[in-house]
């Protein structure tokens, strides 16, 4: 009887637990529902926020350190290489045509550049919707390669602001020590305008024609260095020979600057080129290691070259190497396995030895500081080997159906197209800064020397 009386007990225990556990169950249930409910409420807003473009503060970093990078490049990296290549004398004159025409460029390009270049559709030009930035705030973003990622637009614009004005300054180099200071910010201005603006939204720039067909320039083979080796070349015509060229010894004055310039040129271009990129993504390390192996290629095909022709590499040639290579494989970087690289690098160093010596002579040109022998000769190479080594079948990124003959042919309209454009526009620059201003400095300024003629102040204390 006990055990039956301890049983019924037990057994009402039980189901009173039970029966507490349920309606506790039951009396949760609204309070348990209700963050359900708020769930299922706030899906569409969680979807509408994964749909909204995505800044990351990384991608944002690395692009201001890009743009760092590429100020580098031009004052001091660019300033110094060509500083070293002149006679003591037109030191200063050089570099201050390398510092003022990039700053005057960056001006520019704030208050009508970027609007004509970026600032909205067109196949040749954009338009003015965006002159002086209008519009453009802290929470204006613009695009990247990845359709739900974006950048603030400032360092897009500052980023941008750099090319253009590197490659402005890039020109001076053909015409150092004889021209007016005042002609070679004139013809900045007009160059800049009607040449590097139109060529950079064709290739770049929404709706731009180049682009459009499918030409690949990923840091700027056409507009940055095509462009400024052809606008060199014929402003090297245009001023003319320097006074006693070919007669009197022009020796770079500190070989020691040049390479000093190289160097940073070669820092810098990492900015240049991985930070054409936008994102600090897996395409931003290809264009890296790209940038890295392409131009160590190029030294060393340069030298070798120098070694076989002249019987001695030297300091100046693997310092020219350098700058080869990097150009060569600045329309390539982002597209090209680094095999790819490495040969365009190879190519780049033994064609652009020739270009600043077989080319330039048979040109009959003082090209002062070889800016087509290597710009526009460097450019035109890698512009072309882009539709070659991106091919996947090569180690490219190129897609299956790629197809190396049709997109050798697109390159070759894209550098076509860049020659006449820039050599059309430049030659009509000069003539009007000609008429203007007049170009050359007079013959005793140049005997002389810009630095005290010019500016007023000498490189080093007499």
């Amino acid at each position: 009887m006990k055990k039956l009386i301890v049983m019924l007990s037990l057994g009402l225990a039980v189901l009173g637990f039970s029966g507490a556990g349920l309606a506790q169950d039951a009396a949760s249930a609204p309070a348990a529902a209700a963050p359900m409910a708020e769930a299922v409420a706030a899906a569409p807003a969680a979807d509408a926020a994964s749909a909204a473009p995505a800044v990351h503060k990384g991608d944002v970093a690395w692009m201001m350190t890009a743009t760092l990078l590429v100020i580098f490049m031009a004052v001091p990296g660019l300033a110094l290489f060509y500083g070293g290549l002149v006679r003591s004398k037109n030191m200063l004159s050089v570099l201050m045509q390398v510092m003022v025409v990039f700053s005057l460029i960056g001006v520019l390009w704030a208050v009508y550049g970027y609007s004509l270049a970026f600032g909205g559709e067109g196949l040749i030009i954009a338009g003015l919707d965006k002159l002086f930035l209008a519009g453009v705030t802290g929470d204006s973003l613009a695009d990247t390669f990845t359709a739900d990622v974006k950048i603030p637009e400032y360092i897009f614009i500052a980023f941008q602001a750099t090319f253009a004005g590197i490659t402005c300054a890039l020109i001076v180099g053909s015409f150092a020590e004889r021209m007016k200071f005042a002609a070679v910010l004139m013809f900045s201005v007009l160059w800049f305008t009607f040449c590097y603006l139109p060529i950079a939204h064709m290739v770049w720039g929404s709706g731009g024609y180049l682009l459009g067909k499918g030409a690949l320039d990923f840091a700027g083979g056409t507009v940055v260095h095509i462009n400024a080796g052809v606008a060199g070349l014929v402003g090297a015509y245009v001023v003319g020979k320097r006074i006693g060229f070919g007669k009197e010894s022009m020796a770079p004055h500190s070989l020691t600057l040049t390479m000093v310039g190289a160097a940073m040129l070669w820092v810098g271009w990492f900015g240049f080129n991985a930070g054409s990129n936008l994102e600090a993504t897996s395409g931003a390390a290809l264009a890296f290691v790209n940038t890295l192996f392409a131009t160590a290629a190029a030294v060393l095909s340069w030298c070798v070259g120098e070694a076989l022709t002249k019987g001695k590499a030297s300091m100046l040639g693997a310092a020219s190497g350098a700058v080869a290579g990097l150009v060569a494989i600045t329309p390539a970087c982002g597209s090209v396995g680094p095999m790819g690289g490495i040969i365009i690098g190879l190519l780049a160093g033994f064609v652009c030895l020739w270009g600043v010596n077989g080319l330039k002579h048979m040109l009959g040109v003082d090209d002062s500081l070889d800016v087509f022998g290597v710009h526009g000769v460097g450019g035109i190479l890698g512009a072309l080997l882009t539709g070659v080594f991106t091919a996947p079948g090569l180690g490219g990124t190129g897609k299956e159906d790629f197809s190396i003959a049709s997109q050798v042919l697109i390159q070759a309209e894209g550098v076509l197209i860049t020659i006449v454009w820039s050599a059309v526009v430049a030659f009509i620059a000069y003539k009007i800064v000609d008429m203007l201003v007049g170009l050359r400095v007079p013959e005793d300024a140049e005997r002389e020397g810009l630095d005290i003629t010019s500016h007023g102040e000498t490189a080093y204390g007499k």
